[in-house]
């Protein structure tokens, strides 16, 4: 569609593996011609395969990886099990000999401050691969349609969730209720998202699947905010029968 390139496969699991391996496949390519390599994670159940997959691929020297996390709940406690980087921790960062990893601090006096100390440490190492999701509001990252700013001059901004993208964490089993999901979290922006060089989406389920349709066959607005993957020339989308079954 435009310029993304759209798999569908027969179930979430064989997804999942397809996803993952090519994402090994991209981070060997590229570690073959450069020093390091800049990665940025999504934190969902929706990803769960991709970084099954990942974590197990011979012959990648994680050393030379420099790992970042898209977006951070703001206000919860620091032993949380819902923070993004304890799941990224569980997932990926803690199960490779991963060579540096920056996270969001979420508890720190001033947000503000902290979305600027992140974005200046992406400055520093350009994205080479995301590995992202799609919302059931066709969020990408935290950037839901009230938010999203396909021009935003923000690297990394503090965000107000709207109640569907709330809803969400309870329905993946996040929380137990809606009033427990955080009301603000920090994000990566739209440009910074799509800075990456490859992009790498993966999208299970039939909760996604509306998203998906509107991301693939209506306009490129921040009604649909993922739909501005079709404009990224090396982005892929990955989904399973459920998530496409509105194509």
């Amino acid at each position: 569609m435009d310029h993304l390139q759209v798999r569908v496969y027969k179930d979430r699991k064989t997804m999942g593996l397809a996803a993952g391996n090519a994402v090994a496949d991209r981070l060997r390519e590229l570690l073959k011609k450069q020093d390091s390599v800049t990665m940025v994670f999504a934190a969902a159940p929706s990803q769960n395969e991709l970084l099954a997959t990942l974590v197990h691929q011979p012959d990648i020297d994680w050393k030379r990886v420099i790992a970042f996390h898209m977006d951070e709940y703001v206000g919860l406690p620091e032993d949380s099990p819902q923070l993004f980087r304890r799941y990224l921790k569980d997932h990926i960062f803690d199960l490779v000999d991963i060579g540096q990893v920056h996270y969001l601090n979420p508890n720190t006096d001033s947000t503000r401050d902290e979305c600027r100390r992140y974005a200046g440490l992406l400055r520093e190492n350009p994205v080479d691969i995301v590995c992202c999701g799609i919302g059931e509001n066709g969020h990408l990252a935290f950037n839901d349609p009230p938010v999203a700013d396909f021009l935003d001059p923000e690297i990394v901004k503090v965000v107000e969730l709207d109640e569907t993208c709330r809803q969400q964490q309870v329905n993946d089993g996040c929380f137990p209720s809606l009033a427990q999901v955080p009301a603000q979290a920090m994000t990566l922006t739209i440009p910074a998202l799509l800075s990456g060089r490859y992009i790498h989406c993966v999208v299970p389920g039939t909760t996604k699947a509306t998203a998906v349709r509107d991301t693939l066959y209506g306009p490129v607005t921040t009604a649909c905010p993922a739909s501005i993957l079709r404009r990224h020339f090396r982005a892929n989308l990955y989904l399973d029968p459920d998530s496409a079954a509105r194509l």
